[in-house]
């Protein structure tokens, strides 16, 4: 208990200066990227940008998020698991109670500034984007993936989703690119304050349509339209996360901003032609993402649904490398509150954890339960130590059916180990149903 303590509340002297130092913060989330989509996993799609990344500074190579985007989204912008939010599934309405204390609104009462520039999903109306909850400015998509040029959204109430600062706004332009400029542009007019910026591009979430400037570039082994555009999507938003550290550089800011980079979820093969999106001659046919060797893919409890490609940097004060613990989108909230020295007068009832002390190599995190909960309450996981239990919920529990891993030695899930360890399964469940207690323990009142 005390170690626990230590990594949520301690830290040397020199985790001191560096928190002293409120770095401004980067944080780029994916949209539906596979594990393997990356080239620094295997992807067949160049990504030189995220490849430099991955070779200079730090990866986190058990990044936990949602199997869906709305929940992963929750848990980064509180802390807390999104099933006490009731968010299981991609959400149009109000995802967050108004008076949450979220990310960006605990960094703007510690001095900093905050932005988004991209996809919100957590409330797809005006009134619950995301400068209710602590932007000072907000761009990009109300509601979820978009049309990449039209910039809409599924046909219905959220069609219209593009805004800025809550203004519903009409614009051309490829979606990837105006995410880019946007966020250029903000880091360009940033005074001395430190400063929060939250870029999640749509990218490369369905219906994919790139230039055809991008689609030459695809190298030539990637045959199939939907297969060439998914690259050239990937590579594009490559280039425009190049371009976001680019202005850093330029601004006189990266050497003093931390910047991370994650996916909401796993990747997608569902069909990339989508009737529920006003059409725009999208290329036919299934999206082309790969989770490999990890199985299974959005949606899923399994690695391939949950486990993302993920990127920490600081220069010179990060080291190169990779960090093996388990981590969980959630600690996302309590680390940069630490790094910007907010003092919470509440307890904010985070899951998550500051990961500060660990990413420094200053201590080591415990064994803990973590938590998933799948699309619609139907699947929930747990994971402790290396042991990870995923269970389908039926009706009256009677007829759950247990899958249980061994993540050491099967990291690809092949093996269900639930009869051979029956014992090892009722401890698992018991403190899976102990964590499930805080579900819906803060929903928002209709």
């Amino acid at each position: 208990m005390l170690r626990h303590l230590c990594l949520l509340f301690c830290f040397t002297a020199a985790s001191l200066i560096h928190a002293a130092s409120r770095p401004n913060i980067v944080f780029i989330m994916a949209d539906d990227l596979g594990w393997a989509d990356v080239a620094f996993h295997g992807g067949s799609a160049p990504t030189p940008h995220l490849d430099r990344l991955a070779k200079e500074n730090l990866e986190l190579t058990q990044h936990y998020v949602a199997p869906v985007c709305s929940p992963t989204r929750t848990g980064l912008m509180s802390g807390r698991y999104w099933s006490r939010f009731g968010i299981t599934s991609p959400n149009s309405g109000q995802a967050m109670p108004f008076d949450t204390v979220t990310l960006p609104r605990a960094l703007k009462s510690a001095g900093y500034d905050t932005c988004l520039t991209g996809k919100w999903h957590l409330g797809s109306k005006p009134e619950w984007g995301p400068n209710k909850f602590g932007f000072d400015l907000s761009y990009g998509s109300l509601g979820g993936g978009v049309g990449p040029y039209n910039h809409q959204y599924k046909e219905g109430e959220y069609t219209h989703t593009w805004h800025r600062d809550g203004t519903l706004i009409t614009e051309e332009g490829h979606v990837t690119d105006l995410l880019a400029n946007e966020a250029v542009a903000w880091i360009s007019s940033r005074s001395e304050r430190p400063f929060f910026l939250y870029v999640p591009f749509t990218a490369v979430h369905l219906p994919v349509k790139e230039p055809e400037e991008w689609v030459s570039k695809v190298p030539a082994n990637i045959t199939g339209d939907v297969a060439r555009h998914y690259a050239a999507c990937i590579m594009h938003m490559d280039e425009a996360i190049g371009q976001i550290l680019a202005a850093l550089e330029k601004a006189g800011k990266r050497d003093n901003t931390l910047v991370v980079f994650t996916s909401d979820n796993g990747g997608s093969t569902a069909e990339n032609n989508d009737r529920k999106y006003p059409a725009d001659d999208y290329p036919a046919g299934k999206i082309t993402a790969s989770n490999a060797p990890l199985r299974g893919q959005k949606a899923d409890l399994y690695e391939g649904g949950i486990r993302v490609p993920t990127l920490v940097s600081w220069p010179g004060v990060l080291k190169a490398g990779q960090f093996k613990a388990p981590v969980h989108i959630s600690d996302w909230m309590p680390t940069l509150c630490a790094l910007a020295g907010y003092q919470g007068e509440a307890d904010l009832k985070w899951d998550g954890i500051n990961l500060w002390p660990a990413l420094i190599g200053e201590a080591e995190l415990n064994d803990r339960i973590l938590y998933w909960t799948g699309p619609n309450f139907r699947t929930l996981a747990v994971r402790e130590g290396n042991w990870k239990l995923i269970v389908t919920r039926t009706k009256d529990k009677a007829g759950d059916s247990p899958e249980l891993f061994d993540l050491a030695k099967d990291p690809n899930e092949t093996t269900n180990l639930a009869k051979q360890q029956p014992d090892l399964v009722k401890t698992l469940l018991s403190k899976m149903d102990q964590v499930a207690k805080a579900d819906r323990d803060a929903v928002v009142k209709k």
